[in-house]
Parts: C-alpha cells; structure tokens; sequence
C-alpha cells in the first residue's frame, strides 16, 4: 500500500475541507489526521493510487502557497 504523509505548521480547515474534490481526483484518500498536543502542527496520513498524480497536486498547492512543511511517500514494507 502507497502512503502520503504530510506535515502543515499552519492547517486551514475551511480549505482543507473545499479542496476535497481535487484530493480524490489525485487519486488520495484521507486514512488519519492527527493534532500536536501542543497545536503547532497537523499531520495528515492518506492512501495514493498514483503517485504521479498524487505529486502534480502537490506540485499545485505548493504554486498556490497551500503547500505542507513536509511530504513524505512511504510503502508498508
């Protein structure tokens, strides 16, 4: 199973929630979110069914500034 794992210092919720559609036309599927105890960051796990799409969405929030701190793509080894 091909994972994405995303790292936001800054999470907006409103836009989280309305770019939806463009998430699952990319092929990703939310599996987990998770909340620092301290609030600074959200982590955010999902399932990829193509990574080429999954890096182009990517690539199109990082040009509209909504991109994450991190990104990393991961496999259940």
């Amino acid at each position: 199973m091909n994972q994405l794992l995303l790292r936001y210092t800054s999470f907006d919720a409103g836009h989280f929630d309305g770019d939806a559609e463009n998430r699952g036309n990319a092929g990703l599927t939310l599996l987990q979110r998770w909340q620092e105890t301290d609030g600074a960051a959200n982590w955010l796990l999902f399932s990829i069914n193509d990574a080429d799409k999954a890096r182009s969405w990517l690539s199109q929030a990082d040009s509209l500034g909504h991109a994450p701190a991190e990104a990393h793509f991961l496999r259940t080894a």
